[in-house]
């Protein structure tokens, strides 16, 4: 479990293809927070929770599977690429974003970026089929980043970025049409799988209508 407060931003020092159709990967990331971190334990990479399969002063090791492949933008890393990393939260400590864990849903696509006085405001287009999942002024984490949404226009919502997240995460390698990782809140894909047991992510405004007729 993670709060989507960035810690550090590592760099992917190397990328090994493992297996024999190279379906897996073995990635390294050069981070400072190397020293402290131990085999078995989890990190978020971009979002997704991967285990230490090895830790050195420098760098730290973790082994990627098909299943987060598909489901993340791991397959387009690149040696040198900038990744966000959290360690996992502890229980005795405030949770400064929200309820993150680590288990990317989706894959989203920057469509704009538009830098106002104090802010940045990056338009992310996502599977529409997920928007059941979003609210507006909602949290959502987004390359592991815990975010608000501050706009919904159909299959596309928008983040406003302060300057301290633009500094210290990788928001600022963001441009059009660069890929990035998406986490919808925890809470609501609960609240969503106890109204549509069993079936496919809902239509957002039949799901509305559905818990307006039940009242």
């Amino acid at each position: 479990m993670f709060t989507g407060i960035i810690k550090e931003v590592g760099h992917i020092e190397t990328i090994e293809p493992l297996g024999s159709d190279a379906a897996g990967k073995r990635i390294t990331v050069a981070a400072e927070m190397s020293p402290s971190l131990r085999v078995d334990e989890s990190v978020s990479i971009n979002g997704a929770c991967q285990t230490v399969v090895d830790a050195t002063e420098t760098t730290f090791s973790v082994v990627t599977i098909e299943e987060t492949l598909r489901k993340t933008t791991f397959g387009q890393l690149a040696v040198g690429d900038p990744v966000n990393l959290e360690r996992a939260m502890k229980a005795d400590s405030r949770i400064d974003g929200h309820f993150v864990q680590g288990h990317v849903d989706s894959t989203g696509t920057v469509v704009s970026v538009e830098q106002e006085e104090t802010n940045w405001l990056y338009r992310i287009r996502y599977d529409a089929s997920y928007a059941a999942y979003l609210i507006p002024v909602g949290s959502i984490a987004v390359d592991g980043i815990s975010l608000t949404v501050a706009r919904l226009d159909g299959d596309e919502l928008t983040v406003a970025i302060i300057p301290h997240t633009w500094e210290h995460t990788n928001v600022r390698t963001w441009e059009k049409g660069s890929p990035v990782n998406l986490e919808f809140d925890m809470i609501g894909k609960y609240v969503v799988g106890a109204l549509q047991p069993g079936g496919d992510v809902p239509d957002a405004a039949a799901l509305a209508q559905q818990w307006l007729d039940g009242r």
